[in-house]
Parts: structure tokens; C-alpha cells; sequence
């Protein structure tokens, strides 16, 4: 399981919408294989990238109605937010180059 925090409808606006820091969403599901296999590679990047990007976890099953907010159609599927805004995403499973990709296109150099 992952070390991740996992956010809800009712933390969502503080702890994703209202951060200062670049905010990487991973929605997943319980049933959903995928996921799973990449939950290992978002606590790797986690502390990875700890202190620029904070990465939390999002059941979808559990909070319809942020899914639908965000049109997640498949997942896993990340989602990264900046002063409150989706930014990007990343649908799919990767073993960390594509989505440390993304992230370095909202970063500035380390």
C-alpha cells in the first residue's frame, strides 16, 4: 500500500486546490491492476521529488463526483495542479520517465 496521503471530497479544496506547492493527484481504484503497479513508482517519485511536487492519492470509486469533475475515464490517471488548476495529466501506466517528464516541464531546474 502506498504511503501516499489519501485525499477526499472533503479535503480536496485544501489539500490540492488551495497548495502552494505543485500538487500531483493519482486517481486510482482498489480493483484497478494498473494501479497498483504504480503506486510503488509515485512513492518512489515521491521522495524523489519531496519538497517541489506534493503527490497524494484519490479513489475513484470512493469520490465520484472529483472524478467526474476532472473527466477521469480511465485510470490510473495523474492529474497535476498548480494554484488550483489542473496543468497536465498522465493516463496510464509508467515506470517513472514519462511522468517525471511532465513534471519537469512545471519545474524549474533543480
Amino acid at each position: 500500500m502506498s504511503a501516499l496521503q489519501n485525499v477526499t471530497t472533503a479535503n480536496f479544496q485544501t489539500t490540492v486546490l488551495e497548495a502552494e506547492t505543485l500538487v500531483l493527484v493519482d486517481f486510482w481504484a482498489a480493483w484497478c491492476g494498473p494501479c497498483k503497479m504504480l503506486a510503488p513508482v509515485i512513492d518512489k517519485l515521491a521522495a524523489e521529488y519531496e519538497g517541489r511536487v506534493t503527490m497524494v492519492k484519490l479513489n475513484t470509486d470512493e469520490n465520484p463526483e472529483i472524478a467526474g469533475r476532472y473527466g477521469i475515464s480511465g485510470i490510473p490517471c495523474l492529474i497535476l495542479f498548480k494554484g488550483g488548476e489542473a496543468i497536465d495529466r498522465f493516463v496510464g501506466f509508467d515506470k517513472g520517465p514519462g511522468i517525471k517528464s511532465m513534471l519537469s516541464k512545471h519545474l524549474a531546474p533543480a
